[in-house]
């Protein structure tokens, strides 16, 4: 017999066991899996393609180093950005697998969680591709000075390149991070508030190993990501405040 979820997917008001609960977190996966091989299917053919556009912000030229190299990188390519196609597949399905556990106004907002999240994570790889990516690889690769000339394989700089990109587009999502942390309790404004300052330590430091050793660099990477901060915490105290309101009938 098919399972209820595979049909229609947990309602908001169904009481399932941890059973039915790892069913729905399995039926979630494969769909977000098939997201995935689509994704990968349509990309395929336009592998070399996406893989010039990563390729220009790379101050060199690239080499592969076995004959199999350059088909694996297309393979590779086209998976890469089957996960990015999928990204919004992926996050509603995630949404809908925590949504029976919100209230009945929480889960009506599925949509803007859908439209921000994806938002937030294109915003955070586009920042990557056009400032972070430039400036880490003209400072890495000057370290070689004039003694070793850059020979970087197709390989290894895609790694680089997906892992920064990806890096970043996780990294502009901590509002969303935050808006769940204060939901339940475990993260508050006034903490987030009073570690203010360390996150502008935190976001100079992260600027500067990512960043040549120059002021302007540094600043043009740290300011985005302490703004970013800045948003989590008027996203906590939003969520605080509405927290703080629907409390208030069951205090009285």
């Amino acid at each position: 017999m098919i399972p209820k979820i595979w049909r229609k997917g947990i309602g908001s008001d169904d009481k399932l066991p941890f059973t039915e609960h790892l069913e729905e977190l399995r039926y979630r996966l494969i769909v977000s899996l098939i997201g995935v091989g689509v994704g990968f299917a349509a990309s395929y053919a336009f592998s070399q393609q996406i893989l010039a556009f990563l390729q220009r912000p790379m101050p060199t030229h690239l080499v592969f180093i076995a004959p199999t190299e350059a088909f694996f990188v297309n393979l590779k390519v086209a998976l890469y950005a089957g996960i990015f196609l999928s990204t919004p597949l992926i996050l509603f399905q995630a949404w809908k697998f925590v949504a029976p556990g919100l209230y009945e106004h929480e889960r009506r907002y599925s949509f803007p969680f859908l439209i921000v999240s994806t938002l937030l994570f294109l915003v955070g790889a586009l920042f990557a591709y056009v400032v972070i990516l430039p400036l880490a690889l003209h400072f890495l690769i000057a370290q070689g000075g004039e003694l070793w000339q850059p020979n970087i394989t197709l390989s290894n700089y895609l790694s680089f390149c997906i892992r920064v990109i990806m890096a970043a587009g996780l990294i502009f999502e901590f509002p969303v991070l935050m808006y769940f942390l204060t939901k339940i309790g475990v993260v508050t404004p006034e903490f987030l508030v009073q570690n203010r300052k360390y996150a502008l330590l935190a976001a100079f430091v992260i600027s500067a190993v990512l960043t040549p050793p120059d002021v302007f660099s540094q600043v043009l990477l740290a300011v985005p990501l302490f703004l970013l901060f800045e948003v989590s915490i008027y996203v906590a105290k939003r969520v605080a405040a509405q927290r703080a309101v629907s409390d208030e009938p069951e205090a009285g």
